[in-house]
């Protein structure tokens, strides 16, 4: 059993809804709070699957005076108590000063003209040559009836060709992962020319030449982002001996499922709901408390990627309503969710374009981070904290 730190006794504790309720933020919001260190957590006592946030940390972010005593003993309290800790060490992404960055590079400036071929090539550390000149397609159709099904079908066909351990050079890995994207994309959006990767996608969707550019801005945007559990089943997976598709397709499953992607879908329903009827629509949502898509804990002063897609979309006056309502109703900024809601529908791609444009564009960053782990990181080690039965017990 694991001795009690008396800093943390020392330590007023709440439980989820209470401190959902005095911050006045949604579940993902106090999430990141907890995993940025800025709210201590801890096990429940009374049941280990719960967790209980420190009062005073709350009171710090509401502005509330804090006891120094306390204080004192807030600081002694490990962060991420509850959570387990993994430390991850990573060249591709970071987000500075409200800005995000691709190994170095304004993700938003990239956007203005790069492909996704260009920014994969920046997230694997490929400047020297392009592996994508020595892609051939492939014969043989994925099975699947929807994007995301013929996506993971295919990344599976991948991780099963892959799972030889041999040793692979850099290069025969970037290799294998441009092979991944492009055989990914060929399961999305069906054979045909081999043009660039978001000018396959336009022709599958049908979309006119002329906002092709707003399907390249959003797969580069999406590219990749923050450490989230997602980057970490990459990373765990490349670090327990997987090849880049398998781990990417952990990665991707990981993100599938998650908190954002489900806020996505929220969001996109939203768009449609706005452009039937807007102002009651943006009146119900509101008080129910599920409107989705505006307000981010990592961009507390509005997210660039939101601004820089919705920006270059020219966009009609039920989908510009459709931002305006949600920004007026929380009094937060649109998302980079609700941007790639809003440019679904403004392109006509089938229901669920906002989410397939976010998967195939985040395959590229969990294939970087896949690469990454494989060459340049360290052993994942995260701690696991038993608080089952006694051993022996009945």
């Amino acid at each position: 059993m694991e001795r009690v730190d008396p800093a943390m006794e020392a330590v007023r504790w709440i439980g989820r809804g209470e401190a959902l309720a005095r911050l006045g933020v949604k579940t993902q919001t106090l999430y990141a709070y907890v995993s940025r260190g800025r709210i201590a957590a801890r096990p429940d006592p009374s049941d280990p699957r719960r967790s209980l946030y420190a009062v005073q940390d709350i009171a710090r972010l509401n502005g509330e005076i804090v006891d120094d005593e306390v204080q004192a003993a807030q600081r002694r309290i490990p962060r991420l108590a509850s959570r387990g800790e993994a430390e991850v060490s990573s060249s591709l992404t970071v987000i500075d000063d409200g800005r995000l960055f691709y190994r170095g590079l304004d993700a938003v400036q990239l956007a203005e003209t790069a492909t996704l071929e260009d920014v994969a090539r920046r997230l694997w550390d490929a400047r020297s040559a392009n592996p994508f000149a020595e892609i051939r397609p492939r014969v043989g159709a994925v099975p699947g009836g929807s994007v995301r099904a013929r996506l993971f079908a295919a990344l599976a066909r991948r991780a099963e060709e892959d799972a030889d351990p041999k040793a692979r050079t850099v290069e025969d890995l970037r290799l294998e992962c441009a092979r991944v994207l492009d055989e990914a994309v060929d399961a999305a959006a069906g054979s045909g020319p081999r043009l660039f990767l978001h000018q396959r996608l336009a022709r599958s969707w049908k979309t006119p030449d002329r906002d092709a550019h707003l399907i390249r801005r959003a797969l580069v945007l999406s590219a990749d982002h923050e450490m989230n559990a997602s980057v970490l089943a990459t990373r765990a997976a490349v670090s327990g001996g997987a090849a880049p598709a398998a781990a990417a397709f952990s990665g991707l499953m990981t993100l599938s499922g998650s908190e954002a992607m489900a806020e996505l879908v929220r969001a996109s329903d939203w768009v449609v709901a706005v452009r039937r009827q807007a102002t009651d629509a943006a009146r119900r949502a509101h008080a129910a408390g599920g409107l989705a898509g505006f307000g981010s804990a990592v961009y507390p002063a509005g997210d660039p990627r939101a601004v820089a897609l919705i920006s270059a979309a020219d966009l009609p006056s039920d989908l510009s309503s459709a931002v305006q309502e949600g920004e007026a109703a929380t009094g937060q900024p649109a998302n980079f969710g609700l941007a790639l809601a809003v440019i679904a529908r403004r392109l006509e791609l089938p229901r669920d374009g906002a989410r397939d444009l976010l998967l195939l564009g985040r395959l590229v960053g969990l294939l970087g981070h896949a690469l990454d782990q494989a060459t340049n990181g360290s052993p994942i080690r995260a701690r696991l904290r038993y608080v089952g039965p006694e051993p022996g017990a009945h």
